[in-house]
């Protein structure tokens, strides 16, 4: 199964803290179409910081998402984030395939925080016309590693659903591709995308230029252990409120067992939350290289945390950015009937992994 996996399309498959997302896209003379959009809500428990802990439960939940959509498609693309996964570009000498083999063997134990028999790891070149400092010539290769007992339980319960899995991605990846096919990328833009799902914020920024990091790299990746549950958790432990009303209280509905002291509560966590992505940016722009020091212009806010009350007016505050929060559908066309165009806008900040997962195919590495 390929970690960075075109024929045949594959469903992308969700599978969050909070709630398991399905997305079906077709491709047309070059322009998706979205067949089919589902969301299940799960469970206090049923998966905890990325964790399934009610394997059954969540196989369930994702037949019966199946079954009610009437998908005909088995082969589905999924994928995890994270302190369990890391992701690390590697400088080597030009070198064959099977040199390369073992050499990335040997780079896995020199970086990866985890005993070898706890990961599972996979590769894939990026550049092959690198040269060292010394002239020699190298190449740079994508290191995506992960722990075996996650990446097993998520393949498992896809498996015990009916389904095969094909693909794993990893968050930030599938983010990305969301972005690529609905947005226009600048030549002179740094842009940042930050995914707010219920137990990490995913941060991923975009350099338009080539080798602005040390690395060799166009990207800076981090996964920050904090999210939409840390609201509720909060609000039911100093408020007392159930699961349901501390759900719409952060959604800005109006609940009646709501207490002063929520906008306190909600501030300090959209503070940690802001203060993050700050940091994040700060980690970013302290290793470009000299001459490329160029400011973010643009954030895109996505995930079901997208819309806590007063995050997005925060993070666009303090950060002095526009941020804006993505449209997952933005360059879609809409074939799925049960959802008007309205209703997904609603629903956008939820379904950007799995657009992003949907656009994998049958065969990609």
């Amino acid at each position: 199964m390929g970690w960075l996996s075109k024929e045949k399309p594959l469903v992308g498959l969700d599978i969050g803290s909070h709630a398991i997302k399905l997305v079906e896209l077709s491709l047309r003379k070059g322009k998706y179409r979205m067949e089919k959009f589902a969301i299940a809500f799960l469970p206090p428990g049923a998966v905890v910081d990325g964790v399934i802990m009610e394997h059954a439960q969540v196989a369930d939940a994702i037949k019966k998402l199946f079954q009610s959509r009437k998908i005909k498609t088995r082969d589905v693309a999924i994928s995890m984030s994270g302190p369990s996964v890391m992701v690390r570009i590697l400088h080597v000498p030009l070198m064959t395939n099977d040199e390369l083999e073992d050499q990335i063997e040997f780079e896995v134990e020199q970086y990866i925080p985890f005993d070898l028999d706890e990961v599972i790891w996979d590769f894939h070149v990026l550049r092959e016309d690198g040269v060292d400092a010394e002239g020699e010539s190298q190449m740079a290769v994508l290191l995506v590693a992960a722990k075996i007992d996650i990446w097993e339980s998520r393949t498992s319960v896809v498996k015990d659903a009916g389904l095969n899995p094909v693909v794993m991605d990893v968050d930030v990846f599938a983010i990305e591709n969301m972005y690529g096919i609905n947005y226009d990328e600048s030549p002179d833009e740094i842009t940042a995308l930050v995914n707010v799902g219920a137990s990490y914020v995913n941060i991923r920024i975009l350099h338009p230029k080539p080798n602005v990091l040390p690395d060799g790299a166009s990207v800076f990746t981090r996964d920050v252990l904090i999210g939409g549950s840390r609201y509720i958790e909060m609000l039911k432990q100093e408020l007392g409120l159930s699961d349901e009303d501390a759900e719409a209280t952060i959604r800005g509905l109006s609940v009646e067992a709501v207490q002063p002291g929520v906008d306190v509560i909600l501030e300090s966590i959209n503070g940690e939350i802001t203060a993050e992505v700050i940091r994040s940016f700060d980690f970013f722009r302290s290793a470009m290289e000299g001459a490329e020091r160029e400011e973010i212009k643009k954030v895109l806010l996505s995930g079901g945390g997208a819309k806590i009350v007063g995050l997005h007016q925060m993070l666009s505050e303090q950060l002095g950015i526009e941020v804006e929060l993505a449209n997952p559908f933005r360059q879609i066309d809409l074939a799925d009937k049960v959802y008007t165009r309205e209703a997904l806008v609603e629903l956008a900040p939820l379904a950007a992994v799995g657009i992003g997962l949907a656009t994998r195919m049958v065969g990609d590495r």
